[in-house]
């Protein structure tokens, strides 16, 4: 089981420099999400100062991209990086497109399907010196004269993992990714009872062998060295944990547990701005089931007893964590 963590700075030197102590640390690999800051822009500055970590977009939001543009980034960053570059895509939900990004929002599954196997598409023609000729209910490319095709990259094209919650999205993911990016608003009986069966029948279907697919997945981790840390940790993860329940989309997670009521109430406070107050609706029990609870010196045992032959590779998922020297000494190490 590999060992992620999400760079916490934006920009510049800051980037530089924290990337270089991540990989120092002994982190496997690097994530950029597209939150305040471009997901892309940290990524080419981590690329060029460290050699070993791998790097990943978890997530770069998809539709408001077109395939050229994701496979020109793509390829770049496979480049500059040695071949350590992952592209790590996601849906993100109806209001942050249309409202956030001006996208039309329209059949999710079937369009990031065609855009994935579009991408995949450009890169062969790079490549592979395949002729582009890809026409799709979607997106067409059928057009790369030599002065703007990069040509081949000595490392291959980047792997493509998918973000996904829902079956429908999993399925895209087994059948056209080369991997899943599991949401961090998950627990070990909806991937069991829900997304590892649509992983095993769509890899079936393909004929792909599940070591040639990685399962990745931010996990949430409550500890702490005293009873105080341990409380403000929790009341953290708690708050996260309501954040992603009060959205509509993800309330089948829920319902897996019978907590599918709670999910209109957090919605509700969510819109009316009571954020903090939100995280007093997640019991301990649904706590328990989100993240990985106990002293330091007990999470790397606790997420292999959990996850161990599910997940190939897990990030650190605390909303709380300031420095990550200690999650190099208790959880990396240890895995």
């Amino acid at each position: 089981m590999k060992i992620d963590v999400s760079l916490t700075t934006a920009m510049g030197r800051d980037v530089r420099t924290e990337a270089e102590h991540l990989e120092a640390l002994g982190f496997d690999g690097l994530i950029a999400a597209e939150t305040s800051h471009d997901p892309f822009m940290p990524l080419a500055v981590a690329a060029t100062s460290t050699n070993r970590v791998d790097l990943m977009t978890g997530i770069a939001v998809a539709f408001p991209r077109s395939p050229m543009h994701l496979a020109n980034v793509g390829h770049d960053l496979q480049l500059s990086s040695g071949g350590r570059f992952v592209l790590g895509l996601g849906s993100q939900i109806r209001a942050h497109n249309e409202a956030r990004f001006s996208t039309p929002w329209f059949r999710p599954a079937d369009r990031m399907r065609e855009l994935i196997l579009a991408t995949k598409s450009i890169w062969r023609c790079w490549n592979e010196r395949e002729p582009l000729d890809f026409r799709g209910e979607f997106y067409t490319h059928t057009l790369m004269t030599p002065f703007f095709n990069p040509g081949p990259c000595e490392y291959g094209p980047p792997k493509i993992v998918l973000a996904a919650v829902g079956e429908r999205m999993t399925a895209v993911a087994a059948e056209v990714a080369d991997g899943i990016l599991v949401h961090g608003f998950t627990t070990k009986l909806y991937f069991e009872s829900v997304t590892q069966p649509v992983i095993e029948r769509e890899l079936a279907r393909g004929g792909r062998a599940r070591s040639d697919f990685t399962v990745a997945c931010p996990v949430f981790m409550v500890t702490g060295d005293n009873e105080q840390e341990m409380v403000a940790a929790a009341t953290a993860v708690r708050r996260q944990i309501a954040f992603y329940g009060s959205t509509p989309a993800y309330r089948a997670v829920l319902d897996v547990h019978g907590w599918g009521d709670v999910q209109p109430e957090l919605n509700a406070m969510s819109k009316q701005g009571r954020w903090r107050e939100m995280g007093e609706l997640i019991t301990d029990e649904m706590l328990d089931a989100f993240a990985i609870v106990g002293p330091r010196d007990s999470i790397a045992e606790r997420l292999r007893d959990r996850f161990d032959g599910q997940f190939d590779r897990v990030a650190v998922y605390a909303p709380y964590a300031r420095t990550y020297e200690q999650w190099s000494a208790d959880l990396v190490k240890a895995i």
